[in-house]
């Protein structure tokens, strides 16, 4: 059985996309081996696959992907596998240059448009390194996937390669979720949920204001990250720290019981930088699938996926006031939330990964 090593550098819990893809692996006859690292934070993870996970002495900055690069090149120098898939441009370095040496084949799956990422957007050095290695490696690569139609076309225009399209959409079938906890102060009242990587430019800070101005809702963070500690502030500040639940990092068989606790969804990117203006968050689909009507951002990608499946509003102004408006005319219209939560049970078989795998079979032959 032909061995395919999945490099990512997160720590495996949360990420559904390489989830989906090692059992997308299993089901082509391969024998798929997820790395990443362990962090102190981690949560065990069991899984039907091999997961390794290294433990690093850097976990931010400059000196965490260089060491992660490292660690991960010299495992694929000896590791038995005869293809290698590098997710994202964090790991790409390492496992092209383990690739040409041992004339494996490299396939890359880039989750978004890496260069242009809010972290990076005000970094301009930084973005410079990470752009000169993308440079020089992507007009190499001949098996490359990505998220959505506009990032590939950025990518087939900038470097003359052919990108497939792989959405981030959910299994058809998926397993009986695991059962989380809401506080009980949020029983009969409207939920709204984030779900995610707590990160800026993600509509949160402005959603947290509009609680302010609606005391009958309550707001559920589901995950995560660098903003969490300033957004836990921003609620402390405010006084509203019984209308706003953070539930911290989930395993994502968990998330998806909360997300069926809700009564709206939001995925409110801000349009700073070209990664978010052509993001498509894999929340949007975990929404439509649990039959969640969504409050979204009026961003391409996006709005074509609501527009499509016509389960929600799409909003391109994010003030508190004109955002409190729009939550409340969702949740005072139960027609409404009805009628949109049955658009989205019935668009939901129209985006499953099961059609997704049809592309993937072009990078990973089934009975090869």
């Amino acid at each position: 059985m032909k061995r395919v090593i999945i490099a990512v550098t997160n720590d495996l819990t949360i990420d559904q996309r390489i989830h989906k893809v090692a059992l997308s692996m299993i089901r082509f006859g391969y024998q798929p081996v997820a790395v990443g690292r362990k962090l102190r934070s981690s949560l065990a993870v069991n899984r039907p696959y091999i997961c390794r996970r290294f433990q690093l002495l850097f976990n931010k900055g400059p000196l965490f992907y260089f060491e992660y690069n490292l660690r991960l090149f010299l495992y694929l120098l000896f590791v038995k596998a005869e293809i290698f898939l590098a997710n994202d441009l964090d790991t790409l370095a390492a496992t092209y240059l383990a690739g040409r040496i041992r004339r494996k084949k490299v396939v890359y799956d880039s989750h978004e448009y890496f260069t242009q990422v809010p972290e990076l957007v005000n970094r301009p050095f930084i973005r410079r390194i990470w752009e000169s290695i993308e440079a020089v490696i992507f007009p190499r690569l001949d098996s490359v996937y990505t998220v959505n139609d506009s990032i590939a076309s950025i990518y087939n225009e900038k470097y003359g390669v052919p990108v497939k399209v792989v959405r981030n959409v959910p299994m058809a079938t998926e397993a009986e979720p695991i059962p989380g906890r809401i506080p009980e102060h949020f029983t009969g009242h409207p939920i709204i949920l984030y779900q995610g990587a707590v990160n800026i430019g993600r509509g949160l800070e402005e959603m947290i204001r509009a609680m302010v101005l609606l005391p009958d809702c309550r707001l559920l963070i589901a995950g995560d990250g660098d903003s969490k500690h300033a957004l836990e502030e921003l609620v402390d500040h405010l006084q509203i720290t019984n209308r706003v639940h953070f539930t911290g990092k989930l395993p994502f068989g968990q998330l998806a019981w909360y997300t069926r606790q809700a009564t709206l969804g939001m995925s409110l990117e801000q349009d700073i930088g070209l990664n978010y203006h052509y993001s498509l968050p894999n929340k949007v689909f975990d929404y439509l699938h649990a039959g969640l009507p969504i409050i979204a951002s009026d961003l391409p990608e996006i709005r074509r996926v609501v527009d499509e499946a016509k389960f929600g509003l799409v909003i391109d102004r994010f003030d508190p006031d004109y955002l409190s408006q729009m939550v409340r005319f969702m949740v005072e219209n139960p027609e409404l939330l009805q009628g949109w939560k049955l658009n989205a049970m019935n668009a939901s078989p129209d985006f499953v990964w099961e059609s997704e795998e049809e592309v993937l079979k072009q990078f990973f032959p089934v009975g090869q």
